[in-house]
Parts: C-alpha cells; sequence; structure tokens
C-alpha cells in the first residue's frame, strides 16, 4: 500500500516574493510555480518534487489582507533538516532570530519567526 504524505500547506503572507527567497535560502528548495490564484491574488508554491509551501497573499488593498477568511488556527510548521548548524546560520543571515532551543529524543530543534509571525520548526533527528 502506498504511503499517505502531505503534498503542500497554504498559509497567507503578506509579500510571497519575500517569503519565497527566505524559503529557497534557508531550505535549498525551487519554486515548482507561481501565478495568480483562484480567488485574487498572488501564489508562488516552493519546495521540492514531493511537497511544498503555497505562500499565498490576497490582494494588498484587501481588507485584512494577511487574514484569510477560513482562519488562523496554525501553530508551527515543522521541518527536518540534515544539518541543524547549517540551516540556523542561515536563519541569522536572514536577520530572523532563533529560539527555544532544544536536544531531546528524537532530536534537536530550535523555533523562529519569518516577518509574517509564522512560527517555523526546525529539528535534526541526525
Amino acid at each position: 500500500m502506498a504511503q499517505n504524505f502531505i503534498e503542500h500547506v497554504n498559509i497567507t503572507v503578506s509579500n510571497p516574493a519575500r517569503s519565497a527567497e527566505m524559503l529557497t535560502y534557508l531550505f535549498d528548495w525551487h519554486i515548482r510555480w507561481n501565478g495568480k490564484a483562484q480567488m485574487g491574488g498572488d501564489t508562488i508554491h516552493v519546495g521540492n518534487d514531493r511537497f511544498y509551501l503555497a505562500v499565498y497573499s490576497r490582494n494588498p488593498d484587501a481588507e485584512n489582507a494577511l487574514h484569510h477568511q477560513k482562519g488562523s488556527p496554525l501553530n508551527h510548521i515543522g521541518i527536518v533538516v540534515d544539518d541543524l548548524d547549517e540551516i540556523e546560520r542561515r536563519v541569522v543571515a536572514q536577520g530572523l532570530t532563533p529560539y527555544s532551543h532544544g536536544s531531546y529524543e528524537p532530536g534537536r530543534r530550535f523555533y523562529f519567526f519569518d516577518r509574517d509571525g509564522i512560527e517555523y520548526e526546525i529539528v535534526s533527528y541526525s
């Protein structure tokens, strides 16, 4: 039986190009697609050949442009990496602040917020 997996997560950001640049730099991902979103605004798909984050922005003139009507219950996005120290170096190089470092089973981790207040958990199991 085929194993199920998450193909993408769609998040609302203030500047899709800036978010895409951050994600490609931090994780060596690439832009899979970009264009106009079905309901207005712009979307960029950033990831690898199996999965991606869709960074979406509504029309900047829309009321509450950063709030998507489906709500915002997201706690954080967890990303597994091979070299935690290298990714932390890249996070700092982007002007972002790593925090809440932890080393407990089954791996090491830290967190950071991007420029839109989206929290990322970066974890390594190596």
